[in-house]
């Protein structure tokens, strides 16, 4: 298995994001250009235009960026949107947060408890959850559905792996919740335009060949910290040199590949041939399976946290 070829790229700020390199007809590649020439335009210049998704989360993560940020201020961003509130307690009052069984009733003790990461991750998961349930997104309903499953898992994957490694489950868990952002992008942006694009299969092909990059845009542009913009950018990158010490993009891009096997009916195989980051990591085929296991067993209550 291999990645695809190299591309030409355009920028963004000070960083680049690849094009679609996939022919189609003429007036369908016109049209698709056009829109990729649009959003291209708009994250060069700093601005991220995803209708539906909720300002909170960016307040929260920018609070929480702040080195004079204290618990209180936390608590009166979160406190704006009543549902996140709600969903905060929701998840720090869950299985996988509350071993002690020790409910919290107040926000701020729930924020403590999650830390920032976590409380980051649920921010995010409550703005996808409220995205896919908008009445404007009807028609892409399902594709959102399915992404939301999917960057489910691939944060729980990750954050599996990277307790392997010496890199942050949490970040790590984050990384994976916002892998697909780019895809989440594009879909958004395109309501009311695929007709102009022609075929579906002309936009799949669209949105496979750029969400990587896409979303790299536009976390950067949310201001994430450049690991996380680059293992989103390279998590198709199957060749990449082998490395001494494990990056935050081996980790993501095992993850999704070990997510892909997660769909299948067991016995599952994983096909790591081609793939260089399971041998940085030094994941064996049993290994493999032993995480694709202890995922099958925290996803419901993972679900359950999220309020999914």
């Amino acid at each position: 298995m291999s990645n695809a070829h190299a591309a030409p790229t355009y920028k963004s700020g000070k960083q680049s994001v690849a094009p679609n390199s996939t022919a189609s007809p003429a007036d369908a590649r016109a049209a698709l250009m056009q829109f990729l020439g649009q959003v291209a335009a708009e994250l060069s210049s700093g601005t991220v235009d995803l209708p539906c998704f909720p300002d909170v989360v960016l307040r929260i993560r920018k609070a929480l960026d702040d080195p004079n940020n204290t618990p209180g201020k936390t608590v009166t961003v979160v406190g704006a949107e009543p549902r996140l509130a709600a969903r905060l307690l929701q998840t720090a009052n869950s299985a996988a947060f509350n071993l002690a069984n020790k409910p919290v009733t107040d926000l701020r003790t729930a924020i403590t408890r999650l830390g920032q990461k976590a409380v980051q991750s649920t921010a995010m998961a409550f703005a996808l959850q409220h995205m896919k349930d908008q009445e404007s997104l009807k028609s892409i309903a399902e594709p959102l559905s399915a992404l939301w499953k999917e960057s489910i898992s691939v944060a729980l994957i990750c954050q599996i792996v990277a307790g392997r490694t010496k890199i942050s489950p949490d970040e790590a868990f984050l990384t994976g919740l916002l892998h697909g952002i780019g895809r989440l992008y594009l879909m958004v942006r395109a309501i009311g335009k695929t007709r102009e694009f022609g075929d579906q299969k002309s936009f799949i092909e669209l949105v496979a060949d750029w969400q990587a990059s896409i979303g790299k845009a536009v976390l950067e542009n949310w201001g994430f910290p450049p690991q996380m913009c680059e293992a989103v950018a390279e998590q198709r990158d199957y060749e990449r040199t082998r490395k001494r010490i494990v990056e935050l993009t081996d980790v993501l891009i095992v993850s999704i590949v070990l997510c892909e096997a997660l769909r299948m009916p067991a016995p599952r195989t994983v096909d790591t041939d081609g793939i260089e980051p399971f041998a940085t990591i030094g994941l064996s085929g049993a290994a493999c399976a032993e995480i694709l296991a202890q995922a099958e067993l925290q996803l419901g209550s993972l679900r359950d946290a999220l309020g999914c």
